[in-house]
Order: structure tokens, then C-alpha cells, then sequence
């Protein structure tokens, strides 16, 4: 009895602190939100009143060709990124968790493109690609891949491509790093017993590895997803959604509506709709969970 008084005081006492820690939350978080929200249904243009104009904003978006060509590439960025990161990090998850020379210095060399923020990553390839000084060329031209160097970021053919390989690159340690711990979470015993059971490798990684590493693969896709579909910094450095609108994902094309050209209202509505869209990525995913452990 006084146990439970004592816990219930306790509780008590960290009520009284809730809306003080909420303080930050509403006006950092909250308020910006309901503001986009809002904006969302307003003409608001830089410079000018605000009136409301309840679904204009997204009917435009419907007929708004820009809004078409941002939306497929940012699509066709996020799912070749996100599925090619979960692959390779599976891949050299399954490498580092092996004992091998070097294994310690390989898992610190591999967090570098995570540590590295998305402006300077999009800064070094852009030397990387650069036609006459860069790497890539220069590497290409001495392997006798290609003849003549290639302009990776303005022409039509190569520079999708040459984005998304950047953007694997800068994910992909976030990917091994999480499927790697969750390669070590598995009890060595579940493969010593399969190997007196007979089963070989295969037998392992399809009935063992697979559907124990499942739940952090589903986790770790996700936030993925979220990450590059949000894309903003990488590619305004690396291209600035060239050539000719090409490489322009929803968030470029937000910005771009809303600092380059002045319409508020029309960019907060291009949010919302980001917002939907992830909204319902996390509500599936949380569902997915439930119904696993239910």
C-alpha cells in the first residue's frame, strides 16, 4: 500500500513537469506544423494579403506539370536509393559481421559518408563528377571504360544516375550499421543447432538470419524512406535540380515555389501533401508492428 502511494506521488510529481516540457514542443513543433497546415489553403504570396482559398492550391497541383516531373523523380530517387541501401548494407552487414583482417577499421572508414553533412557531400562529388578534373573521368578514362570525359551533372543521360549512386553512397553506412547490430542480436546457438540438424548456409540465412533480422530491415526501410524522400540539401548542392527540372525532388520544388519565385501558400501546400505521404509510411509501419506483436 505505501509502495503504491509512493509511486503514485512520484507520478504526480512528473505530471506537474509535463506542461512545462510540452512549452518547447508546441511552439517548436506544434504551431510551425498547424501554420503550414493553414498556409496550405491561402494564396499567400510574398509581399501580399492573405486571403483563403480552401483546395485552389491543390487543384493547381493536379494540372501542375512541375509538380508531376518532381513528384515521379522523387519517387524513382527514393525507392532506387532506399532499396539499393538496404541491399549493399545487407551485404556488408553480413561481411563485417564475419570475422576478418581489418574488421575494426573497415566499420570506422565505412561511417565517413554519415558523418559528413549532406552540403559537403554534395560539394566533394561535385569535384568527383567535374569533367575535366574529376575522379570519376579521370578513373574511367585510365580503366578504358569510357573515351571521352563525361559531363555526369548536366547531361540528360547520366545525371540521375550519377545522383542516386550519391546518394546510395551517403546512406549506406546508416543501413550497415543498423543491420549489422542486428546481426549480432542473433544467438550463435540458433546456427550451431542447424548445423547438427544438417543445414547448410543457405539453410541458415533463409529459416535463421532472415526472419530475425526482418523486423530491423522493415524499421530501418522506413526511416530510409522518410530520409530521401525529404532530400533537400544533397541534391540542391550537387545539381540544383537540373538539368532542365530533372533532378528536382518535391522538397526542391517546395523551396523553390516558396523562396525563389514567392508563393508561400502554393509551397505549403506542396508540404502538406509530404506530409500525407509520410504520414501514411508511418502509420503503416506502426500498424505492421502492432500486428506482429499482437
Amino acid at each position: 500500500m505505501l509502495k503504491n502511494t509512493l509511486v503514485t506521488k512520484k507520478e504526480i510529481e512528473q505530471l506537474k513537469l509535463l506542461p512545462f516540457a510540452m512549452i518547447p514542443v508546441i511552439f517548436l513543433s506544434l504551431m510551425p506544423i498547424v501554420r503550414g497546415i493553414y498556409a496550405g489553403f491561402t494564396d499567400h504570396v510574398l509581399g501580399s494579403e492573405i486571403s483563403f482559398n480552401w483546395l485552389e492550391n491543390y487543384r493547381i497541383m493536379l494540372n501542375d506539370s512541375l509538380f508531376h516531373q518532381s513528384f515521379r523523380f522523387g519517387f524513382l530517387w527514393t525507392i532506387s536509393v532506399t532499396v539499393s541501401q538496404i541491399v549493399l548494407g545487407f551485404g556488408l552487414a553480413l561481411l563485417l559481421n564475419k570475422k576478418i583482417a581489418f574488421t575494426a577499421w573497415t566499420r570506422v572508414f565505412m561511417l565517413v559518408p554519415w558523418a559528413m553533412p549532406p552540403v559537403i557531400r554534395g560539394i566533394m562529388w561535385r569535384f568527383m563528377y567535374h569533367p575535366h578534373v574529376g575522379a570519376v573521368n579521370h578513373i574511367f578514362m585510365r580503366i578504358g571504360l569510357i573515351e571521352n570525359p563525361i559531363n555526369w551533372l548536366h547531361c540528360f543521360e547520366h545525371t540521375i544516375p550519377a545522383v542516386i549512386v550519391v546518394g546510395i553512397w551517403g546512406g549506406l553506412p546508416q543501413a550497415t550499421v543498423a543491420l549489422l547490430a542486428g546481426l549480432q542480436l542473433i544467438p550463435p546457438e540458433l546456427y550451431e543447432a542447424a548445423s547438427i540438424d544438417g543445414g547448410n548456409k543457405w539453410d541458415k540465412f533463409r529459416h535463421i538470419t532472415l526472419p530475425l533480422i526482418k523486423p530491423i530491415t522493415v524499421a530501418i526501410s522506413a526511416l530510409l524512406f522518410m530520409w530521401n524522400f525529404n532530400a533537400f540539401g544533397l541534391i540542391f548542392v550537387l545539381t540544383g535540380g537540373g538539368p532542365a527540372g530533372t533532378t528536382r525532388v518535391p522538397m526542391l520544388f517546395a523551396y523553390e515555389e516558396g523562396f525563389k519565385f514567392g508563393n508561400m501558400g502554393y509551397a505549403a501546400a506542396l508540404g502538406n501533401v509530404m506530409v500525407i505521404i509520410i504520414g501514411v509510411i508511418m502509420f503503416t509501419y506502426v500498424r505492421q508492428q502492432m500486428k506482429e506483436r499482437a
